[in-house]
This record gives C-alpha cells, sequence and structure tokens, in this order.
C-alpha cells in the first residue's frame, strides 16, 4: 500500500510516504509558508520514490484542531491530488498524531490554540492502537479536563511550551514527562492513516474537511 500524506496544522510543514510499512519523510518549519513549499515537497517526494500521483492508493492529510489556514491548504491539496488521481482520503486528527509521536502508554496532547486557550484531547495506547480518553476539544489550560485512574500521563506538544505552569498545576502529580516541542508530522499521519484505509473507512475527495473546533479566530474589542 502506498499512502501520501501531508500535515500543515502548525509552523511546520511535512509530507510523508507510507510504502509497504516504510516511511519516508519530509519536514520544514514554514512559518507562514505553508501553499509555497507542500506542493514542492509533494513533487520532490513523490520524483525521489519514481511515483507519480496515480500510483498512490490513497491520500491523508492532518485535519486539524490546528491553524484555520494551514488546515484548509492541506485538505485542499489532499482533495485536489485526490480528484487529479481518483483517490480516496483520509483525515488524521492532528492530536492524535501527536500522541502517536509521542510513542508513549498514556498521551495528553495539547496545542496552542491562541487566545488563551489550548486544543486539548487524551489518548491510551490500546494493543496496537490507541483509545480516546478525552476527545479533541478546546478549554482554557486552567480547565483542561482532569486524568482519570492514578497512573502517570506524558504531555505532548506545544500548549505545554505556552501555557507549561498552568498545565503542570492542572495536572500536578500526573505527568512523568512533558515533551513541549513535539508537533504533527505527516509521517505520523501517514501510519494512523493506513488502518483507517484497510478497513475501507476512506472518503470520496469532496467529503474531506478539516476539523476546527473552534468556530472564531478572533475576539471582538469587547471581548479583548
Amino acid at each position: 500500500m502506498k499512502i501520501l500524506a501531508l500535515d500543515t496544522s502548525t509552523e511546520y510543514c511535512s509530507v510523508a510516504l507510507w510504502r509497504d510499512a516504510e516511511i519516508d519523510g519530509r519536514e520544514t518549519h514554514a512559518g507562514q509558508r505553508h501553499s509555497e513549499l507542500l506542493l514542492e515537497m509533494v513533487d520532490e517526494l513523490l520524483r525521489d520514490h519514481a511515483l507519480r500521483p496515480r500510483d498512490l492508493d490513497g491520500v491523508a492529510f492532518g485535519a486539524g484542531p490546528g491553524s484555520f489556514t494551514g488546515l484548509r491548504i492541506a485538505c485542499g491539496v489532499a482533495q485536489g491530488l485526490a480528484f487529479g488521481a481518483d483517490l480516496r482520503v483520509v483525515g488524521v486528527s492532528t492530536l492524535l498524531a501527536l500522541a502517536e509521536a509521542a510513542q508513549v502508554v498514556r498521551a495528553v496532547c495539547c496545542l496552542d490554540a491562541r487566545m488563551g486557550q489550548v486544543y486539548h484531547a487524551a489518548y491510551e495506547k490500546n494493543g496496537e492502537g490507541w483509545a480516546t480518553v478525552h476527545s479533541p476539544d478546546l478549554c482554557a489550560p486552567a480547565l483542561a479536563p482532569q486524568l482519570p485512574g492514578s497512573a502517570s500521563w506524558t504531555g505532548c506538544g506545544g500548549g505545554f511550551k505556552a501555557y507549561g505552569e498552568v498545565l503542570a498545576r492542572r495536572y500536578a502529580g500526573r505527568l512523568s514527562d512533558v515533551i513541549a516541542d513535539a508537533w504533527p508530522q505527516a509521517r505520523h499521519v501517514a501510519r494512523l492513516a493506513v488502518g483507517e484505509f484497510e478497513q475501507g473507512r476512506a472518503l470520496a475527495a469532496e467529503h474531506a474537511a478539516p476539523v476546527y473546533i473552534r468556530d472564531r479566530v478572533a475576539l471582538r474589542s469587547d471581548e479583548r
């Protein structure tokens, strides 16, 4: 199986190719240049493997939550490639991709959502997959959902860099480690997407959509 994966949900831009259980990827700090870099990175990756889009079995993308503009870019490029090559598409949660990147048993994942909030989710390893403990949500760091049980968790993602002290207080005694510099990467999106393709849960390109969670990107002057 050959799956192309994309992620532009943060300030990083990444692409990856899953090819018969082997992964090759490209990552760069893009800032706000995702739209300039993404297609060039895809072309380079496919060229290196002597592949064309129609040689793929599907396209996956980091569906969110994350940067509104970034999510639209990855989704739009995934749809375009899928339409052109008659492929199906899988959207993967960026917070689940964070958990997959951490390679731990229990991951509480936070991305900086700006405006004093984080995108939050928690996952626990279940066999070879992940069980969702807290579904992706938007919250103030001080109100992040408490973690069940008494076992230790690993904090993952830029939310712990932006709001580290607040989250440390919120999860006092529950975190065994924090990986604040972790970010969603296409190689982890690809790994998670493979099972979705194998189980027939991929979508037609026109049905692919970002997962925003927040429905507004700015505060009114009176709210500020």
